[in-house]
């Protein structure tokens, strides 16, 4: 059952523009699968579904693919496009993207697997990166402005 929903979830974003988690229950159940807003969340999750913006402006939920172990260019092009600012304190970086585009900014950071970076959280439009202690928070903005050029 959670193997067919998932797999019915997969192929839902691809064919059409989902921009909420609502919204794509509201698609399951045309489909005959009748699900609560808490089981999407998990599946999204799972998935490692994230919010993107398209060429036409709205967001929409994209799968992830990282089966590479270096960051892939699309998820290079996704963090690049998406960033607006940088900014630090201490040992958090907090950076600053489009609406909608935290989450896959965020995955593109985590896809990195920098040893410097203890983990990311990112809500619709901020991220905030977690650096270890005595690693150089400015030469990690640095390698980010790298990776953006």
């Amino acid at each position: 059952m959670k193997y067919n929903r998932q797999a019915m979830i997969l192929e839902i974003i691809r064919s059409r523009d989902i921009e909420t988690q609502e919204q794509l229950a509201k698609e399951l159940y045309k489909e005959g699968v009748d699900v609560t807003q808490a089981t999407v969340s998990r599946d999204i999750k799972e998935l490692r579904l994230v919010k993107t913006m398209t060429s036409s402006g709205i967001s929409k939920y994209v799968q992830i693919e990282n089966s590479e172990p270096d960051i892939s260019p699309k998820l290079v092009r996704v963090f690049a496009e998406s960033l607006v600012s940088i900014d630090y304190s201490n040992n958090l970086i907090v950076i600053r993207t489009l609406a909608g585009s935290a989450q896959a900014a965020a995955s593109a950071i985590d896809a990195l697997n920098w040893e410097e970076i203890v983990g990311s959280i990112a809500g619709d439009d901020t991220i905030m990166v977690i650096i270890r202690e005595g690693e150089s928070v400015e030469g990690i903005i640095n390698r980010f402005k790298q990776i953006v050029r």
